[in-house]
């Protein structure tokens, strides 16, 4: 009974988001509760959501010090010269704009943190987006699927956690992983110069001077007409319509600066070279100070929430030592807190009514029982294939200390090796970074003002297939 409950929980909460009935905080929220009720476990629902919330407390508070860390970045020009060489290669054409996304998603991923990645990738290309009118979804669905096969790094977490559950070496398993990683990471790159050329014949090839030429001629008209408009005018090559200030809180001259000294983050005025917020005599500190905190981070010297903590108040108070100008920053980027945190918090109520009722245990065991005897053998490709949906309706450390242990113990009595069975549990990484479940997820698709279900209606079908390809390379390889 608490199978099925678990999974119907799981399908009425994303029908209801891709549907657009709830909001996701909504739906996180009272699903659950909903459902804790049908177990008959209503009375426990408090437990069940405060221990959601001690086990996720690390995490907001780690987004919301991180998210002020980078955003204040970002405001003294730390990324300008990044943005700058990604820009000058896009230039304004859509396809190169969306394998730049990719290409840039992966490269910050490096340093293991989907947060992070997504906060510099959406920073950086989100103006350039908005524009030229491209989709905001196309930007989220190839910068999450290209950071899910970065995500199997070994200072990533899900490496590690497998190495920790069925006690090998991280590296045992990472570095044979790494051509079939390659051939994932590669049709990330083909597929975004799919989606790119889609996009280009949407919208047409312009240079960057013909957008910004278009755009001042289009306000030129508009004020001239009193701002009215008549319809026509404000309709420019590609207009999908719905442009719109990109805060979405209302519109017009009275729109507060935003982070950069822009009155609008709808444009180019994000990279504006002459903003009030840059630093550039204090550029260096600024990126050693980012190269030590990664630093630390990679090397585990203090928890992630305590080093970004401390580097959002030295940041702070190093670049803006006036007051007033730090409350000035904290507001600038408060939305972006509220929203992710609060999303966190909401997650923590799903998470804590699947693992409290126990619907999580009962859905792996279900799993882990249906398969047939027959498939002892190839135990390695059910779990590369079961890695898929598991990791996208549970928690890393629900699949990885829960599940596989029992899957490698199903392998091992048919001569599978847990080096095998653990390479085939990280091919779920590129779906796994879309989940829900995800606190990161929420970074991507607030930070660039998408919908979630909009984001995962288009990215779960490719990010699957990214998840087949690399399953594929590996047996192709031998590897799994």
């Amino acid at each position: 009974m608490l199978t099925i409950l678990g999974f119907a929980m799981i399908a009425t909460f994303l029908v209801l988001i891709m549907m657009k009935k709830m909001s996701p905080i909504a739906a996180l929220v009272l699903i659950p509760a909903l459902f804790c009720v049908f177990v008959g476990k209503g009375a426990k629902l408090g437990d069940y959501v405060l221990d959601g919330v001690t086990d996720l407390a690390p995490t907001a508070a780690m987004l919301m010090f991180a998210i002020v860390y980078f955003g204040v970045m970002i405001d003294v020009g730390l990324f300008d010269p990044i943005v700058r060489g990604i820009l000058k290669f896009c230039k304004a054409d859509p396809m190169r704009i969306v394998v730049g996304t990719a290409v840039l998603a992966a490269i910050v991923s490096l340093d293991g943190d989907g947060s992070t990645t997504f906060m510099i990738t959406v920073s950086a290309m989100y103006p350039l987006y908005k524009r030229l009118k491209m989709s905001l979804v196309v930007m989220t669905g190839v910068a999450a699927m290209a950071n899910g096969v970065m995500n199997t790094l070994p200072w990533g977490g899900p490496t590690a956690r497998a190495a920790t559950a069925l006690k090998l070496d991280a590296s045992d398993i990472f570095v044979p992983m790494i051509p079939a990683l390659l051939v994932g990471l590669a049709f990330v790159f083909v597929l975004s110069y799919v989606l790119g050329v889609r996009e280009r014949r949407r919208l047409g090839v312009l240079t960057l001077d013909d957008v910004l030429e278009e755009e001042k001629e289009t306000e030129t008209v508009l004020v001239g007409s009193g701002g009215s408009g008549d319809g026509k005018v404000s309709m420019n090559k590609g207009d999908t319509g719905g442009a719109g200030v990109a805060g979405g809180s209302g519109s017009g001259t009275d729109a507060p600066e935003d982070a950069t000294g822009s009155k609008d983050d709808d444009g180019f005025q994000g990279l504006d070279p002459n903003r009030a917020t840059l630093r550039p005599k204090l550029y260096w500190f600024n990126a050693l100070l980012t190269v030590g905190l990664l630093t630390a981070m990679i090397m585990e010297w203090l928890p992630i929430p305590v080093l970004f903590l401390i580097g959002a108040a030295l940041v702070l108070s190093v670049n803006f030592p006036h007051i007033p100008d730090q409350k000035a920053r904290i507001a600038a980027h408060a939305e972006n807190v509220l929203n992710v945190s609060g999303m966190v918090f909401a997650a923590a109520v799903f998470t804590g009514v699947l693992q409290g009722t126990g619907m999580v245990d009962h859905m792996a065991k279900w799993m882990v029982d249906v398969i047939p005897g027959s498939m002892g053998p190839h135990m390695a490709l059910v779990t590369g294939i079961l890695s898929l949906p598991l990791t996208y309706f549970m928690s890393n450390d629900g699949f990885y200390f829960g599940v596989l242990p029992v899957l490698a113990e199903a392998g091992a009595a048919h001569g599978v090796t847990p080096l095998e069975m653990a390479r085939a549990s990280l091919v779920g990484q590129p779906l796994h970074m879309s989940s829900p479940l995800v606190p990161a997820v929420y970074v991507l698709v607030g930070m660039a003002k998408v919908e979630f279900g909009d984001h995962t209606k288009f990215v779960v079908k490719w990010a699957a297939l990214t998840c087949l390809v690399i399953l594929g390379a590996g047996m192709l390889f031998g590897i799994i």
